[in-house]
């Protein structure tokens, strides 16, 4: 589905997000940042479409050697169409690969100010992590953030037409849709074009890591063992390079900033508490935990146990991408032998999930445990029983937070 200017029609909310800031009296840069393959060039040219002549785009990422140098060679460029009450936008996409871009870009952002130019700048990477230090250490004040998070369910059924079930299994990377057809060709494109290019580049490249394969043996064991919860201790009994458990819940940390995979925490109305405790692995788009399984759709949903587990999956990725999104803090809980799904919360607004997913009977004594623990907590099942899972993946976390009505 392309528009005329050859840019697909469809455009995410984090667009009009962009586009909306644009439109206001220049104050900020904006940062469009998010994981590899997940639309932030295309929503950007798709913004910058309605700018024609006053935009101009370039990146970082290109083989040329690039410098502070090209970053002021760009800007002067499009100061040229910015002037009076003539506006002009300058998109600098990957500049996070340029050594020292963020002291660039300081300095020709506050002479802008000091003229008065109307030059709008974004500046765009594949992570949060690949652009936080610039950000925080010399432009300090001077940015708004909009992450683009992983496709949804509505989004990738919207433009692809993709099923629930489909869904469940393929997850929400938009480039991978049209290969679906071809599994083999899918399962490359996943491993080779995202896994390998998300840990080779922004990962072991941008980071001191200090033992690289159990870093990627991590990934992998969170990739299989994605909705499942497990001690750091049990986690090294299991990887074959020595570590400890400082370094396996630092590239966790590393992981989940690069939009691949997480260690949810467990709720204990403690900081200190939750800081200690046993992480819940979570894949944050499906495809990961798909891949590393090597089944077929058809066998995947055969399987109910394991396909009970893709569809927990699948209702975790979407809260935890609404987590790093900002509009929640996700947890799971457990008491003894009761453990409920995920905790959400937002302000003073608490929700414990249970997710029955058609594999053997689960008990949700937990959410009347937590109830009796957290008297103050909604509960929700998502599944047989309760809110549908299409439904549930279907809308903002925050109806559910809110009650069943919005309330």
């Amino acid at each position: 589905m392309l528009s005329s200017n050859g840019l697909p029609a469809f455009v995410r909310a984090p667009g009009r997000v962009l586009e909306e800031r644009l439109s206001e009296p220049r104050r900020f840069i904006q940062v469009v940042a998010g994981p590899r393959q997940v639309g932030k060039t295309t929503l950007v040219r798709q913004v910058l479409a309605g700018w024609e002549s006053r935009a101009r785009y370039a990146s970082a990422d290109e083989p040329s050697l690039r410098d502070r140098g090209w970053i002021a060679a760009q800007w002067e460029a499009a100061r040229a169409e910015a002037s009076g009450a003539r506006s002009a936008v300058l998109a600098l996409d990957e500049i996070h690969k340029i050594p020292g871009w963020s002291e660039t870009v300081k300095r020709l952002w506050d002479e802008d100010t000091a003229g008065a130019l109307p030059l709008h700048v974004i500046l765009s990477g594949s992570t949060p992590l690949l652009l936080q230090h610039g950000l925080t250490e010399s432009l300090a004040g001077r940015f708004e953030l909009i992450l683009l998070g992983h496709w949804s369910f509505t989004e990738m059924h919207e433009v692809f037409g993709v099923t629930l079930d489909e869904f469940v299994y393929f997850g929400g990377y938009p480039g991978a849709a049209p290969l679906a057809s071809d599994l083999d060709r899918w399962m490359r494109y996943v491993r080779d074009a995202l896994v390998e290019t998300t840990v080779a580049r922004d990962v072991l490249l941008l980071n001191r890591v200090d033992k690289p394969a159990l870093l990627r043996q991590l990934f992998d064991l969170a990739c299989r063992y994605s909705g499942q919860i497990l001690s750091y201790n049990k986690m090294l009994g299991q990887l074959q390079d020595a570590g400890n458990t400082t370094t396996l819940a630092h590239y966790l940390e590393l992981l989940a900033a690069a939009g691949m995979v997480r260690g949810i925490e467990k709720y204990s109305g403690s900081f200190v508490r939750q800081r200690a405790s046993s992480p819940k692995l979570q894949v944050l788009n499906n495809a990961l935990m798909t891949v590393s399984s090597g089944r077929t759709l058809v066998s995947a949903r055969e399987d109910s146990e394991y396909w009970g587990r893709l569809v927990e999956s699948a209702v975790g990725t979407h809260l935890a991408n609404a987590a790093s999104a900002g509009l929640c803090d996700l947890w799971y809980w457990r008491g003894g032998n009761l453990e409920v799904d995920f905790v959400v919360a937002a302000g003073e607004d608490l929700l414990a999930i249970e997710v029955k997913s058609g594999r053997r009977s689960k008990s949700v004594r937990g959410l009347s445990a937590f109830a009796d623990e957290f008297p103050d907590a909604r509960a929700l099942i998502v599944g047989q029983g309760g809110v549908g899972i299409g439904e549930f993946l279907e809308s903002d976390v925050r109806r559910w937070l809110r009650g069943l009505n919005g309330k």
